[in-house]
């Protein structure tokens, strides 16, 4: 197989923080930059999660509230009523923790 040259742009303190995690490791940046090529081919995906984290959270949030919303309102929580839900809401939003 025959080699051939890339180049990847990105911030300076960026790349002098990989540099030296890289040489803790044992490896040049190029070295590692390979290694986490042949994962991605390898696996066919990049080998970790990508996501926003604040995003993602409040998706998850907000998907979670519509579900138990919507079992209240359906009766399939007997303990809480939708007023009561509604009541704990206003509560956190008011302060209390």
């Amino acid at each position: 197989m025959g080699q051939i040259s890339m180049t990847v742009r990105m911030d300076s303190d960026l790349k002098k923080s990989f540099d030296t995690l890289c040489s803790q490791f044992g490896m040049s940046a190029n070295t590692a930059m390979n290694v986490f090529a042949k994962a991605v081919v390898q696996r066919g995906k990049i080998p970790f999660e990508i996501r926003g984290d604040k995003t993602d959270s409040r998706i998850e949030g907000l998907n979670a509230f519509r579900q138990i919303r919507s079992m209240a309102e359906n009766g399939l929580l007997p303990d809480l009523s939708i007023d009561e839900i509604n009541e704990e809401i206003a509560l956190v939003r008011n302060g209390r923790p």
